[in-house]
């Protein structure tokens, strides 16, 4: 075998493919292929989940920070809308995702973490869970207004 998984993936993995296109697949790595594989999933989860996050952080500081409001914000809403919406339609299985709390909980928590340091305002300013639904989170018309107050976090 040639490079190996752990000195240089790069190398390795031109190595596997080329071997899979050879029809080698009695010396192929199958185990690193294998995880490689599975992490390309994870990897468009990340993405999905970080983009997220930054657009219900800009959604937060649209509601919280109504004084701050203006094309910035408003450009990164709609840019992480478009994005997300893109990830979707190229990979449809990511759209479980949408449907999972646990999921839903991490992109949750990830956005308030970073409303709170980009604001100034306290963690506990915030709600416990997403106050909006996906279908307002993704919709390009929907912007959180001051008087849709939710329950702060209680300590």
């Amino acid at each position: 075998m040639g490079t190996r998984y752990e000195e240089d993936v790069i190398a390795w993995s031109l190595e596997q493919a080329a071997l899979l296109r050879a029809g080698k697949l009695s010396v192929i790595d199958v185990q690193h292929i294998a995880e490689e594989i599975e992490d390309v999933g994870k990897s468009e989860q990340r993405e999905l989940s970080n983009r997220m996050a930054v657009l219900l952080c800009h959604l937060l500081k649209w509601k919280y920070q109504p004084e701050r409001r203006g094309a910035s914000g408003e450009t990164t809403i709609h840019t992480q809308r478009n994005s997300i919406a893109r990830r979707i339609r190229k990979t449809p299985s990511l759209k479980a995702s949408l449907a999972d709390p646990d999921w839903w909980a991490d992109a949750w928590d990830d956005a308030i973490e970073a409303a709170s340091k980009e604001t100034g305002l306290s963690y506990t300013t915030f709600p416990d869970v997403c106050p909006w639904t996906t279908d307002e989170v993704l919709d390009h018309a929907y912007f959180p207004a001051i008087e849709q107050e939710s329950m702060p976090r209680q300590k």
